[in-house]
């Protein structure tokens, strides 16, 4: 895990699409007054469940780089569209090759590839577009980036399940303090697909209806999808900066996390060691919250051993659980309470569970927000902490 302090890093600039809008003003004003984008699924199953989707159309890619076609890269380009102006004065600033990305993801192109499978089994081949490389792969969102943008420094995708954008935000952080590259697009990105809604459903853990995370009738997760990508540059002359990352892998077990959040707790502290801070210096929590019965109680025993009394919000009940793109999402989300001074109500937790010893916002709540930290864990215990801030 990272530790001592280092310096902030600018958020020069950011953008989010997720169940609740696919542009910052349609996410904020969704956020604040409380209201849920979970819906139902946009496939059949077998059994009851919530998802949160994007809530309209996406466009498709420009016929120039239509083999990328897949919903991940569809999600990928409508996101990147608002930030294009931003990054194109990074690249005349700094150079083609002076700027990295580096983004997380945990599905990739498996919507696509799930239809590419049907498609074989009933008719014996394949669709004649369909690509391994260009579509199902990492790989290819990265790719189909570099084709929209030119940048030509270095590109990483970082998969470790539910952690995976909130670690690229480390991985960023690792490029610009070894002078690796002098800005980085980071974020996330993850497409609904029926793969992962059924699997945590054979786990055990998928809500027939919303999630109320941090509830006594809490009963399981909800999947959604969406992106984030937000563009990071050295120096604080930015007002929203990342001020540190905190990460660990306890590989406690495969899929459940310590009973007592020893994983969680050490991220936490290691975070808020990167930036320099004491827990009475975080104004707010974004918990991983994701409304299972060992999860948030393992995670609530971790803040409250390390942040104590620090509000804490799960924003789960708004967009579902977004896989490899929670991470950035709530970032995205934590960013606006910062920009607002609005920390969101955390949607579905009354009555609140009495036995987490922790203080969950049940209503919307205005302040002077300056440093919140979002936490980010994944199967394996894979986590990690971000902190990030305003400058005053």
């Amino acid at each position: 895990m990272a530790s001592s302090k280092q310096p902030a890093l600018s958020i020069a600039d950011y953008s989010v699409s997720c169940a609740l809008g696919v542009t910052r003003a349609e996410v904020a004003e969704r956020l604040f007054a409380g209201r849920s984008g979970l819906v139902a699924p946009p496939f059949a199953l077998p059994f009851a469940t919530l998802c949160g989707l994007i809530p309209r159309e996406l466009a498709p890619l420009p016929t120039a780089h239509a083999r990328f076609e897949t919903r991940q890269a569809r999600l990928a380009y409508a996101t990147l569209e608002p930030l294009r102006p931003a990054l194109e004065s990074c690249i005349d600033r700094y150079g083609r090759q002076r700027v990295a990305v580096v983004l997380g993801s945990s599905n990739a192109g498996l919507d696509t590839t799930e239809r590419t499978f049907v498609e074989h089994a009933r008719g014996g081949k394949a669709p004649a577009a369909s690509s391994l490389h260009d579509q199902h792969a990492y790989s290819a969102v990265l790719a189909l980036i570099e084709a929209l943008t030119g940048i030509a420094g270095p590109m990483l995708f970082v998969s470790t399940a539910c952690s995976s954008s909130g670690k690229a935000f480390a991985s960023a952080a690792r490029l610009l303090r070894a002078g690796l590259a002098d800005a980085v697009l980071v974020g996330g990105v993850d497409a609904l697909c029926e793969m992962t809604v059924r699997g945590f459903r054979s786990l055990g853990v998928l809500a027939e209806a919303a999630c109320r995370p941090f509830s006594s009738a809490r009963s399981g997760i909800n999947i959604g999808e969406g992106a984030a990508f937000f563009l990071l540059e050295r120096g604080d002359r930015a007002a929203l900066q990342l001020l540190g990352c905190g990460e660990g892998a306890d590989a406690h077990h495969m899929t459940a996390p310590h009973p007592q959040g020893e994983g969680a707790e050490r991220v936490m502290r290691a975070a808020l060691e990167q930036a320099g801070l004491d827990a009475s210096q975080i104004d707010l929590v974004n918990a991983h919250g994701t409304a299972t019965d060992q999860g948030d109680s393992s995670e609530a025993l971790a803040i409250a051993r390390v942040l104590g009394t620090a509000p804490v919000v799960s924003t789960k009940g708004y967009t579902g659980h977004a896989l490899g793109a929670a991470g950035a999402i709530e970032a995205a989300l934590c960013l606006l309470t910062l920009e607002h001074g609005i920390a969101p109500a955390s949607l579905g937790c009354g009555p609140v569970d009495q036995a987490l010893p922790i203080q969950v916002l049940q209503a919307s709540a205005r302040g002077d927000y300056k440093r919140v930290l979002s936490n980010s864990f994944a199967f394996g215990g894979s986590n990690v902490s971000l902190v990030l801030g305003r400058r005053a």
